[in-house]
């Protein structure tokens, strides 16, 4: 194994270390209860446990499935296939999460402008779709005979209209630079302080504020599709209330449910791959005793490359 660069701080396991946290993990074969499945990782495949969830138990549920694309998770790979064979594979599972979901839930689901249409177009067949997030990810290959590819979108659906949205929990904080005054010259909309002036903005549908995952950030791993904590937290803060379920079905490197338990929140998540289970695991031990999610302190989201103006407001 290659030696780290002094700064690296990639979430890595050995095989000793791996066997011992894979001991924490549960798979499903039978009916379970939320009781059963709550804070814990399920290590299997979605298909096989699908049907033994419990009913009615989702207050929030955050999908990040496989986009359209070739793509390989550790040992498991996923081939591209034609919209209508995508069509089939989405409905081959999302209306059996259904039954899992409270009458006041909320899903958000990532994708890519490829697969875009299609979860849409499933999605639209079983909630109320109420927005599109787009969201700037700055890393990405550049490209010779096309534009860059440097977005992703989620899609923000409910089961009904009464659902729960927080919008003071997501404001962003941003420095004026033009700040703007009333007749009698105090602040308008805007906070002055000896470290700056700073204004909390409402929440849009396009985010630019999100830093990708990288080698000198404690929650990198390798996997190759990972969200950024910050991402998910704006999901669960705005659509959450603490001890509220969590669930995720692709799970991944563990994002939704390592930043539902820095949040307050009751988890559960399906990973196929045992590594992404460890490493899971891992992030939640973390978790326990560093609730830091880079780019949200003192109970706001900050822009990009601002961390220093976060530090002076401690």
């Amino acid at each position: 194994m290659n030696k780290k660069a002094p700064r690296n701080q990639t979430i890595t396991l050995n095989n000793e270390e791996k066997t011992k946290l894979l001991q924490e993990v549960i798979s499903l074969n039978a009916p379970a209860t939320s009781d059963t499945i709550k804070d814990r990782i399920i290590n299997q495949d979605l298909f096989t446990c699908i049907d033994f969830l419990p009913d009615n138990f989702i207050n929030l549920l955050i999908i990040d499935p496989p986009y359209n694309l070739s793509k390989q998770f550790a040992g498991n790979k996923f081939t591209r296939r034609s919209e209508t064979e995508y069509l089939v594979w989405l409905n081959s599972w999302l209306p059996k999460i259904k039954r899992s979901l409270q009458p006041t839930a909320s899903i958000y689901v990532c994708c890519d402008w490829q697969s875009s249409k299609a979860i849409q177009t499933v999605l639209e067949n079983h909630f109320t779709i109420r927005n599109r997030i787009t969201w700037e990810r700055e890393k990405g290959r550049g490209a010779k005979t096309n534009w860059k590819n440097c977005s992703e979108d989620i899609w923000f659906c409910t089961m009904s209209n009464d659902y729960y949205f927080a919008v003071d929990a997501v404001k962003l904080k941003r420095k004026v630079v033009a700040p703007y005054r009333n007749t009698s010259g105090k602040p308008k909309d805007w906070q002055e302080t000896t470290d700056g002036n700073y204004r909390l903005t409402h929440p849009s549908n396009l985010w630019t504020d999100i830093s990708i995952p990288f080698w000198s950030m404690p929650e990198n791993t390798e996997h190759p599709t990972q969200k950024p904590e910050k991402l998910i937290a704006k999901l669960i803060l705005a659509s959450s209330r603490p001890k509220d379920f969590i669930f995720d079905p692709f799970l991944g490197s563990g994002t939704t449910a390592v930043v539902a338990k820095k949040l307050g929140r009751h988890f559960s998540g399906i990973e196929i791959e045992p590594d992404y289970c460890a490493i899971t695991i891992k992030r939640l031990k973390r978790a326990t005793t560093d609730q830091t999610i880079q780019g949200y302190n003192n109970g706001c989201f900050w822009e990009r490359n601002s961390l220093q103006e976060q530090k002076k407001c401690r």
